[in-house]
């Protein structure tokens, strides 16, 4: 337990000192000095440099090391994959975008190469091989089902519906793999560093060419039984033609109805005749009509959630910025009887991206973190 909340502090902090991380965990002088040694001995933290300028010997500065671990975190869409890897410490060291129109028309036996495409080339730029690769998080459109093994609510990647598509990532990159939802993944990006960081019970709606939520209830996520918690781009409403069929019925736009062929990318550009979506949000009437559309719906997920915050995020959700937030606060204060904060995502970068580093640090460290595993009497 010491040990993980030393490395945890160094994570946290960045270089200690010994008498720092004595003064942060409690521990004595002696203890902290065992500490070190026993995490230095197993290649879990090194000295980098001396603190100076203070009476007395210059204390030697302790941090992560940086090679104790790598992961690939990588973001699946219609056009393509971006992957990126990262040290222990959460450092980028190499990143790769595969374009590829084939991710959308994929047959069964290439999705798994286009994945080590992508992870291969980020390794490379990083001067990592698979040996070196610990994890790997990768973000999708739909869900995994548990039961089945299968990805649902994700007919436009015909290619990732193999129930051994998990088996098959595993062997081409040589490490554990996770699909998760890509929402949930913006979701878990802005509990670490955006706006629903210190909030436990909150959505992030998903606005992009597709539509989605991610609920986040007591900091953690509510998936539901077979995964389909949050998609609400099926929802129906009133004025929306209706999602029949389910998702045999769903191009991952908006031609399947509901609350998507409302709010996404492509019916927000269709209200302004084609406009790009800036342009399409700069006019003050489809900026209206999108603003009650967007509220009706987050007014039935609000209902039965009752989050403290409502995220907005996505290509829409940017371009509308503080002026679609606003009208859509005005909107949700007449259709539903909770009062949530409502923000739009400031997270830099690629949100999916983002979360899928952030889940496969996590899962790495506390497994590399574990210190148990060493025998510590030698």
């Amino acid at each position: 337990m010491n040990d993980r909340a030393a490395l945890d502090l160094l994570v946290a902090h960045g270089p200690l000192t010994r008498t720092r991380i004595g003064e942060l965990t409690g521990l004595s002088k002696p203890t902290a000095s065992q500490l070190l040694a026993r995490l230095e001995a197993a290649g879990l933290v090194r000295t980098t440099g001396r603190v100076s300028g203070r009476p007395g010997p210059n204390a030697a500065l302790y941090e992560i090391h940086p090679q104790a671990a790598h992961v690939a975190a990588l973001a699946v869409g219609h056009t393509g994959i971006s992957a990126q890897v990262a040290d222990i410490t959460g450092a980028v060291v190499g990143s790769c975008r595969v374009e590829a129109d084939a991710v959308a028309e994929d047959v069964r036996g290439r999705t798994a190469q286009l994945v080590a495409e992508a992870v291969d080339g980020a390794l490379a730029e990083a001067g990592l091989g698979h040996d070196d690769l610990h994890c790997a998080v990768i973000g999708t459109p739909g869900a995994i089902d548990r039961a089945t093994g299968e990805l649902r609510y994700a007919p436009h990647l015909p290619g990732w519906h193999s129930r051994t598509l998990l088996a098959d990532l595993v062997e081409v990159l040589g490490a554990p793999v996770v699909i998760e939802n890509d929402v949930n993944l913006a979701a878990i990006a802005e509990q670490y560093e955006g706006a629903a960081q210190d909030y436990d019970d909150y959505v992030l709606t998903w606005l992009d060419r597709g539509v989605g939520a991610a609920i986040v209830l007591g900091g953690t996520l509510l998936r539901g039984a077979t995964g389909g918690a949050g998609e609400i781009g099926y929802m129906p409403l009133p004025g929306a033609p209706l999602a029949r069929g389910g998702s045999a019925a769903w191009a991952g736009d908006d031609a399947g109805g509901g609350f998507q062929s409302q709010v996404s990318a492509t019916a927000v550009r269709a209200l302004a005749g084609g406009a790009p979506l800036g342009e399409a949000l700069a006019d003050e009437g489809v900026l209206a009509a999108v603003a009650e559309r967007l509220a009706t719906g987050i007014a039935a997920v609000v209902a039965v959630v009752d989050p403290e915050l409502v995220v907005l995020s996505g290509s829409v959700a940017q371009a509308g910025g503080e002026a679609l937030r606003a009208r859509v606060h005005a909107e949700l204060s007449g259709l539903a009887l909770p009062r949530p904060l409502l923000r739009i995502s400031d997270i830099d970068g690629d949100p999916i991206l983002t979360g899928a580093l952030r889940t496969a640090l996590t899962q790495a460290r506390d497994a590399v973190f574990d210190t148990s595993r060493f025998d510590t009497a030698k």
